[in-house]
């Protein structure tokens, strides 16, 4: 069904499934279920990009422009979706926008699961769902004021937390998988008395991914650890990515019958890291489920990590063959709810590598962007979703938008200048993203840092400076501007004013 809707002033040709009308809604329309697509007559406008999972390429990108994506397939299945992507299109995950000279937004955003795509060119935007589909929003108007007003609907409709984090340490940065229960009683000692709230053991403590028990480098085990970080006076935090198993443990050995499978019953490769493909679980199984709820418990309520980073959660939503006729998000979601019960309502839950739809309401905060890294950029590579400060700067610049739905995690900040590449500039601007953000985390044992770089470290997490928005990347906080836009476009402007 065709028709002309009105919005903000501007008049829209709307093609839509079946005869169910829109209705006027807080700041814009709800669309009905299924495809939609809208001629917008905004021309070579600004197009906005969202990704599919933590790690995808986030941004504005000009129509006549190629499309934001990544080129290597093998990472697009970690850090992105395979099965809509579109060399010769702009396309999107969730939700799309566009900006026309004037400055003001169209935008479009999914209200549901499951796996929600949009893609755009200059004389349409159009949006539809892998499965049955839910309904969809439209607005137009001042950039914020419509993605405030999307974000407000999925809150809604998904569900939000409100919960904080504080101030976290994290093991990742300074020693990545070469952690021992040794180095990390040692530096556990050290963050006593300084303004951190968690202490998150990272990557590096489990016999292999999908075996979920303590290495030899943990002898008194994981019990003992999480009780020297409380005694500490400190939360106790751990890494783990419980959707997915590394093919060489010894639970995809030993219980193959957990796992996704293709349509010719072999295991699906659900992402690549560790130098090889990894599997994921088929959290349709009832029996894939009840070991998801052991390990959970075990991690939370027996050994006491009650933060828990749940890394490559993406797995859990990639194509397979599934026990039960469930959507890709559907599936996903059904395991964050055993983990979110596993875990308990006071725990916080992080999530990495994580689609956003089906996170809301389960998951406390959600990483924004690709890992940071000690250098902004590298000259071997051109991949958006590559771990450099660089990425993951602009991918949450991107994503500051879902504030009000969870914690944006930025990733960490760095007060070190050992093993170190990255100018002053650019550790500040991780540390002011980590201000506007309210999440600030660090990977520096404080053995690392000279005197005036722990002086440093402790007044700015002591400090929780007043931050307002003055565009889509400039902001001030107590009063001091800061802008990003070298950051996000070095050596050039914005052709289009921000609304």
């Amino acid at each position: 069904m065709a028709q002309l809707l009105d919005l903000g002033e501007r008049t829209f040709a709307v093609q839509l499934e079946g005869d169910t009308p829109p209705q006027p809604v807080d700041g814009g329309l709800l669309l009905p279920p299924g495809r939609t697509a809208v001629l917008h007559g905004l021309g070579d406008a600004l197009f906005y990009r969202h990704g599919h999972n933590s790690w995808s390429p986030c941004g504005w990108r000009r129509l006549s422009a190629a499309p934001l994506r990544i080129e290597s397939a093998e990472r697009r299945l970690t850090a992105d979706d395979t099965v809509w992507d579109d060399p010769a299109r702009h396309h999107s995950s969730a939700v799309a926008a566009l900006q026309g000279a004037d400055g003001r937004v169209l935008l479009l955003g999914a209200l549901g699961l499951d796996v929600p795509r949009l893609t755009a060119d200059q004389d349409t935007l159009a949006g539809w769902y892998e499965r049955d589909g839910a309904p969809w929003f439209l607005a137009y108007g001042g950039e914020e004021e419509v993605f405030a007003a999307y974000a407000r609907h999925l809150a809604a409709r998904l569900g939000h937390s409100r919960k904080r984090a504080g101030n976290v340490w994290c093991s990742w940065y300074a020693y990545y998988e070469n952690i021992t229960e040794e180095q990390l009683t040692k530096d556990i000692t050290a963050l006593r008395g300084l303004p951190f709230d968690v202490v998150q053991v990272d990557d590096g403590w489990e016999r292999a991914v999908g075996d979920w028990e303590p290495n030899a480098k943990f002898p008194s085990g994981m019990r003992a650890l999480a009780d020297r970080i409380t005694d500490a006076g400190l939360r106790p935090g751990l890494w783990i990515a419980p959707f997915i198993l590394h093919p060489r443990s010894v639970t995809a050995r030993e219980r193959p019958e957990l796992l996704l499978r293709d349509g010719r019953g072999e295991p699906v490769v659900a992402g690549h890291n560790w130098g090889t493909g990894y599997w994921a679980l088929d959290l349709t199984l009832p029996a894939a489920q009840e070991h998801l709820r052991e390990m959970i418990h075990r991690v939370s309520r027996e050994w006491g990590f009650t933060y828990l980073k749940l890394d490559f959660l993406q797995g859990a939503a990639v194509p397979g063959t599934r026990s039960a006729d469930a959507g890709r998000e559907e599936a996903y979601r059904t395991g964050l709810r055993i983990i979110r019960d596993a875990a308990g309502p006071d725990a916080y839950l992080l999530a990495s590598g994580a689609p956003l739809l089906p996170s809301l309401g389960l998951a406390d905060g959600m990483r924004s962007g690709p890992d940071v890294a000690p250098l902004w950029e590298h000259y071997a590579t051109q991949d958006p979703s590559d771990a450099l400060a660089r990425n993951a700067v602009v991918n949450t610049l991107h994503r500051l938008w879902q504030s009000p739905l969870l914690e944006v995690d930025p990733d960490i900040v760095y007060f070190r200048s050992r093993l170190n590449l990255l100018t002053e500039q650019q550790r500040s601007w991780l540390r002011d993203l980590a201000d506007i953000c309210g999440f600030r985390a660090v990977s520096d044992p404080p053995g690392w840092l000279s005197p005036d770089e722990l002086q440093a470290m402790t007044r700015y997490l002591a400090a929780r400076p007043e931050v307002r928005r003055l565009g889509r990347y400039r902001f001030t906080l107590d009063g001091r501007e800061v802008d990003f836009t070298p950051a996000v476009s070095p050596g050039t402007e914005q052709r289009y004013p921000i609304a």
